[in-house]
């Protein structure tokens, strides 16, 4: 794909890769922590011989979680845009559709045009709640969705801003990216729940063999608590990265359209929003928060719960497009 015209950030892109480093660290010591679980190291350098038969219950938990992981990535990866539009319940528009399909054709053409990419499709989520995505591993099989409620309450420039955020994604490859740093995650937790139910019903050293099945429940509880720590400790540096992404995407977003005040106030304004869409429609639609412009979820979030959130806070990303709108003034 021919390189689009969306600015980078060589400061967050040294960021982004700082923590996708520090997630290939955290792969290298689960790997050699299983090793070390599993194989029993020290005894076999130190004696020529592993535990034998208390391996098996180990290797199978990491084999079939390795499996379902490479599966749920390339699942993850090359269709992503069919599981936002099912999980969000949008449709494929063209512009003949309706007058809201026609204008936000118009916007995504004219972005197109400017960042130099594919056009990627459109889609309409029939949800007042107001948000937008995009996701697609490419601009030719990508999908940008916005809801009719964000359709409602922004202007066109405002909308344009979100969708030039939304889009940058597309550009970036965000999907890829996030597709590569969840892996890791995926297997731990994978690992955790395969170790736990292992455990629960098949423990304890019951039948034939109880040695050895003794064995191998002992050994799938240190399995499980390594699993526990590296989940906890991807899952923030996976948060960590989807913020830095979301910042990003903000700032190139703002630099292809040159109005970085109109995606603050779409900013404003579908964050303020939120606090009065029900919680039942926040509750649904919280599985896309990774996708989505802004979470689906109330304003106002303590120190605490930002730690986890998918994207910075509101004042994080004001500042920083406020920096952006000095810059392009000065």
């Amino acid at each position: 794909m021919a390189r689009t015209r969306y600015a980078s950030d060589p400061g967050l892109i040294a960021r982004m890769g700082a923590t996708m480093f520090l997630l290939g660290l955290v792969f290298v010591g689960f790997g050699v922590g299983l090793a070390f679980v599993i194989l029993d190291l020290p005894h076999y350098l130190h004696h020529g011989a592993t535990t034998g038969g208390s391996t098996v219950g180990g290797t199978g938990i990491i084999a079939f979680a390795a499996i379902i992981g490479v599966g749920s990535a390339l699942a993850s990866y090359y269709w992503s845009d069919k599981i936002a539009l099912r999980t969000s319940g949008a449709r494929l528009v063209s512009p003949n559709d309706s007058p809201e399909a026609a204008r936000l054709h118009a916007i995504v053409d004219r972005l197109c045009a400017l960042a130099n990419m594919s056009k990627t499709r459109v889609a309409i989520a029939p949800t007042q709640m107001p948000n937008a995505f995009a996701t697609g591993r490419n601009s030719n099989v990508a999908v940008v969705c916005a809801t009719e409620g964000i359709m409602q309450r922004l202007d066109n420039n405002e909308l344009e801003g979100v969708l030039a955020h939304e889009m940058s994604h597309v550009a970036h490859k965000d999907v890829a990216v996030m597709t590569i740093a969840s892996f890791l995650g995926i297997i731990a937790a994978l690992m955790v729940r395969f170790a736990f139910y292992s455990e629960l019903f098949g423990g304890g050293g019951r039948g034939r063999g109880g040695n050895n099945n003794s064995q191998s429940a002992l050994l799938i509880i240190p399995i499980m608590l390594l699993s526990i720590v590296v989940y906890a400790i991807s899952f923030l540096l996976i948060r960590l990265l989807s913020r830095y992404r979301e910042l990003s995407a903000d700032r190139s977003g703002a630099l292809l359209t040159g109005q970085p005040s109109a995606l603050a106030s779409a900013l404003v304004k579908v964050t303020g929003d939120m606090a009065r869409i029900p919680l039942k429609d926040l509750r649904a639609a919280e599985p896309l928060n990774t996708f989505y412009f802004a979470p689906a979820l109330r304003p106002g979030q303590n120190n605490v719960a930002a730690i986890f959130s998918t994207h910075p806070s509101l004042e994080r990303r004001l500042a920083e497009l406020d920096k952006i709108s000095k810059q392009l003034s000065s």
